[in-house]
């Protein structure tokens, strides 16, 4: 097992600290770093939110929190009391104009290195930078952590960025997209630049299309006003799906310096192809769930999760195909589909590898697939490579596609920190290798806005399909058009 380094002496003061992201997430990536010694003892975290607790009530939902999202046999009672020993809490309206952030000043350390971490709506990003810069808060070694998404389209996207700018430099600015931080995501990277065998079969001449898929099981799950705002491309597409693309993507890094991989990602956005408002309702499909089941349970449908049945033209589930405008990949499409209340939770990439020009072999043979790389990022992290072998034994020429699989946890033999973990210390270290940068943002949203504007432009609404399905009947009608065919399962 590799050794771990502690990080420097931090505080991290994360805004939004009652909420399901931080007692999900947040709280238990850390508790994870300091139990294996990453996160120093003398760590601050502190809360702040508008909820009057005081430092003893936030630990007490800090614990439930960790007995909850913490596996049984990784929760050591010693270790968790000194966690939680590190967690502060300051009751704050962080938007409001007369907020008193005296009690900042009167805890925050300034020669350690500050994190604020923003678990909270993108509107209050820029108002509350704005606070924290009036207030004297930011030192030369504060960073500042953005969830997605960045705005609900390019205009917005940039007055944030903007508005945070004027604060925070770029170097501390620290937009966070946890996909990045997944195992998994990281291999493209050893994958492709590590092996020859891979990069010289990285190309249209032997790549015939990709397929990204990000399905989910649960419906809105207490995200109704946020996800009816927003929707699966907003939510999914635009930040996770595109910086996965980029990763199949891009050009070779002259080095893993982070404004070196960040340039050849910045590369891939620029060459994706515009859609042109005819092409939008060919190229994209988007959808709506209705009532229907999962695993066998009945599940309501989206309008029902709404809490209402007055028509929603908000998308739960989108497909679209995508062009990159490149020597590499000239001719390759890329197939992205994310949705709700899918028959499985699961995200994975698919390089589908073209047909054989000739086969030696006879038809009856064998029952005959290309070849077929599929990346899985949840829920067993892993790679599988699908090829043709001869089935053992006398008796005639017979050829079965099998697979060569590595599961992570399975070969490597120990647990994989979450992303979030992995995230975190990223941002102590002041590594931005993995968060995007604001020109990727404004690239990513530039080539999005179109789709949006397509969709308003037509007075149809998202198509229906049956929880448990999935998608629409037009999501798979928009590949096999083509000639091709969604895949399901790890096979």
């Amino acid at each position: 097992m590799p050794k771990i380094i502690p990080v420097a002496v931090f505080d991290c003061i994360v805004f939004g600290a009652t909420g399901d992201l931080t007692l999900r997430k947040l709280l238990p990536a850390l508790y994870y770093r300091f139990r294996d010694g990453q996160v120093p003892p003398e760590a601050r975290i502190i809360g702040a939110a508008r909820s009057r607790l005081t430092d003893e009530d936030f630990r007490g939902r800090a614990e439930k929190a960790l007995q909850q999202h913490v596996e049984a046999r990784d929760l050591d009672d010693a270790t968790k009391a000194r966690f939680l020993q590190t967690l502060h809490y300051i009751s704050i309206d962080a938007s409001a104009a007369d907020a008193d952030w005296q009690p900042f000043h009167d805890l925050l350390d300034p020669n350690r290195v500050r994190v604020f971490y923003f678990a909270t709506s993108p509107d209050l990003y820029g108002p509350v930078c704005q606070a924290l810069g009036s207030n004297g808060l930011v030192t030369e070694q504060s960073r500042v952590v953005l969830e997605k998404p960045i705005g609900h389209d390019l205009e917005s996207a940039l007055a944030i960025i903007e508005a945070v700018g004027k604060v925070f430099t770029e170097a501390q600015t620290f937009r966070i997209d946890h996909y990045l931080g997944k195992e998994t995501v990281q291999n493209l990277l050893a994958l492709r630049f590590a092996n020859t065998i891979f990069e010289r079969l990285w190309s249209s001449d032997v790549i015939d299309h990709v397929q990204i898929t990000v399905a989910e099981t649960v419906g809105l799950e207490g995200r109704a006003g946020y996800y009816d705002h927003s929707g699966a491309l907003r939510d999914m597409l635009q930040n996770h799906m595109l910086q996965l693309m980029c990763l199949i993507a891009m050009e070779p890094p002259v080095s893993l310096a982070a404004d070196r991989v960040r340039d050849e990602k910045l590369k891939v956005l620029r060459a994706l192809r515009p859609m042109q408002p005819h092409e939008v309702p060919v190229l994209t499909v988007r959808g709506q769930y209705t009532q229907g089941a999962i695993d066998g349970k009945p599940v309501p449908g989206y309008l029902q999760d709404l809490g209402g049945n007055e028509p929603s033209r908000t998308e739960s589930f989108v497909a679209l195909k995508a062009e990159i405008c490149s020597w590499r990949w000239a001719n390759v499409p890329f197939y992205l589909r994310t949705g709700k209340r899918l028959p499985a939770k699961t995200s994975e990439i698919v390089i589908q590898f073209k047909e054989l020009p000739f086969s030696i072999f006879p038809p009856e043979s064998a029952e005959w697939q290309p070849n077929r790389l599929i990346i899985r990022l949840q829920p067993e992290e892993g790679m599988r490579l699908g090829m043709m072998t001869k089935d053992p034994g006398p008796g005639g020429l017979r050829l079965s596609p099998t697979g060569l699989d590595i599961r992570f946890e399975k070969t490597f033999g120990q647990r994989f920190p979450d992303a979030y973990e992995r995230l975190l210390m990223d941002t102590v270290r002041g590594d931005p290798t993995l968060f995007m940068r604001r020109d990727e943002v404004e690239a990513a949203w530039t080539w999005v806005e179109p789709i949006l504007e397509g969709w308003a432009s037509r007075p149809d609404h998202p198509r229906p399909y049956p929880a448990g399905s999935w998608g629409p009947t037009a999501a798979i009608a928009l590949i096999e058009r083509d000639g091709r065919t969604w895949h399901e399962g790890m096979e």
